[in-house]
């Protein structure tokens, strides 16, 4: 039943599939029901975000994209041989031998079922046999979401000897004095926390203890204003614990459908040439009846967040989770000010937010006098 539904809320389009970009995003504001709802479904939030006048714009650059992959190339030329040094620095491993298992492709073929049970063969020896294995470039892994598998490929996962796997992620922006930018950090580390969840419940399905998978993940950038690779590690607990929350919440989506009306749909009506009919005023009020949780950091994780955030002008939402936090229980900026300046009254779960508004205009008053 829940299957028809989220088909019906879909349309007649093919699910959209989720990648590691896509399900770290979740992790970033899991309390909005319209991503939950739309990705449960598959819906394809940029055509839709079009559709109604409010494409996305944000997404990496060409130059960027070519920045990555050739510094990708760099780290793991001549099998690894960069990375295996950085990895036995900072793992303290000593390696007699080195295995490296290339699974971007399987015997010439690029098929995802073959490419998945390829590598779940070899990650499951090498976790039986403690040998085996060291390097497994581009793995495929699967992760069930919403009841439906997300095929996800870590750059490399990196097998050590001691007994446990350390995922790998490379990127190209730069580490300069031991320093990166938070906000690129934090993006990996959650897409990294992805691929350890992805890798620990393929040892779970194996039967192997799913703690094998470190929750330290490995990051590689470019050290100073240099291309050489510098590795460091990234506790992903606190990533992986959210990333579980938000995936067991669209697990039970059936509790948000239950309260959206029973003939909603996203349908966009594509015609014969794969163009939209759907009146966009109507699709607007399909949005409307799934509630949102705009935050300004959406902008850079969802193709909605341009629609949400012009439906939420003139809310404390749109200012940051921080003042929505401080202003608890005041849900517009009209109400913030009216509070502020003592014309609106005040209830009792607002008297004490109402009280801090008015020294603060009081204090901003004096200092500008």
């Amino acid at each position: 039943m829940t299957a028809g539904r989220l088909d019906r809320l879909r349309g007649t389009a093919a699910p959209r599939r989720h990648d590691a970009r896509a399900i770290a995003a979740l992790a970033a504001n899991p309390g909005c029901h319209r991503r939950a709802v739309l990705d449960g479904a598959g819906v394809d939030k940029q055509r839709v975000a079009a559709h109604v006048g409010f494409p996305a714009r944000f997404g990496r650059s060409q130059f960027a994209i070519s920045r990555g992959n050739a510094f990708e190339a760099q780290v793991k030329a001549n099998g690894c041989a960069e990375l295996l040094r950085l990895l036995r620095e900072l793992l303290g491993l000593s390696i007699p031998e080195v295995a490296y298992d290339d699974l971007e492709q399987v015997a010439g073929q690029d098929g995802l079922d073959l490419r998945y049970a390829r590598s779940r063969h070899l990650l499951g020896r090498a976790a039986t046999s403690g040998r085996g294995g060291t390097f497994f470039d581009h793995p495929l892994l699967r992760l069930d979401v919403a009841g439906q598998p997300v095929w996800l490929e870590p750059d490399l996962i990196a097998f050590q000897v001691a007994g446990r796997f350390h995922v790998v992620e490379i990127k190209s922006f730069a580490v300069v004095d031991g320093q990166a930018d938070p906000a690129k950090v934090s993006a990996a580390a959650v897409q990294a926390a992805v691929y350890v969840l992805a890798l620990r419940q393929l040892m779970a399905d194996l039967g192997h203890d799913p703690e094998i998978v470190s929750h330290d993940a490995v990051l590689v950038c470019p050290e100073n204003f240099s291309n050489q690779p510098v590795a460091h590690l990234l506790d992903v607990r606190k990533q992986l614990r959210v990333l579980r929350r938000q995936l067991d919440r669209m697990a039970r989506i059936d509790d948000l459908l239950a309260r959206l009306p029973p003939e909603l749909t996203f349908d966009l009506a594509f015609d014969s040439t794969g163009t939209p009919t759907r009146d966009p005023a109507e699709l607007v009020e399909a949005l409307n009846a799934v509630p949102a949780r705009y935050t300004p950091e959406c902008l850079a994780t969802c193709e909605l967040a341009y629609f949400c955030r012009h439906e939420a002008r003139g809310c404390t939402a749109a200012l940051g989770r921080t003042v929505r936090e401080e202003l608890g229980g005041v849900e517009t900026v009209a109400e913030v000010l009216g509070l502020a300046a003592g014309t609106r009254p005040a209830d009792g779960e607002q008297a004490e937010v109402a009280a801090l508004l008015q020294t603060a205009a009081r204090l901003r008053a004096e200092v500008l006098s």
